[in-house]
């Protein structure tokens, strides 16, 4: 069920993505400058934009229809619970040999203090 409900919904997204590119630009940008006058208003609705709403709807109706299914299937616990299960009866696979190499001597950069670092001398 949930399979078909998610091909539904991936064919909507796809109508819906291609009926809003169809439409004509209203122009205007954001309706910034739509220009004075008493014939600025909205133009009325034509076909196109009644076929987006009714898709839209449909599209909103299978992603509530997904969610429900979904909520339905995952029974009463959580992630978390299922992650702690998983984790306590996974095998402890720990390596003799540590993955980071241990590091020696003073790792820090020099300070101010610090003497100036002597070249070794040359044996005679």
């Amino acid at each position: 069920m949930q399979n078909i409900v998610l091909i539904i919904h991936l064919i909507l997204s796809l109508c819906l993505i291609g009926i809003v590119l169809m439409q004509r630009s209203e122009g205007g940008g954001l309706g910034i400058g739509g220009g004075g006058g008493g014939n600025s208003g909205r133009p009325v609705s034509g076909p196109l934009a009644k076929v987006t709403w009714v898709i839209a709807g449909a599209f909103i109706a299978t992603s509530l229809a997904l969610v429900i299914i979904s909520a339905r299937d995952a029974g009463s616990d959580s992630v978390l619970e299922r992650g702690g299960d998983a984790v306590q009866e996974a095998p402890a696979a720990v390596s003799e040999k540590p993955l980071i190499p241990a590091l020696e001597g003073n790792l820090l950069p020099p300070s101010a203090t610090d003497a100036p670092a002597t070249p070794p001398q040359a044996e005679e």
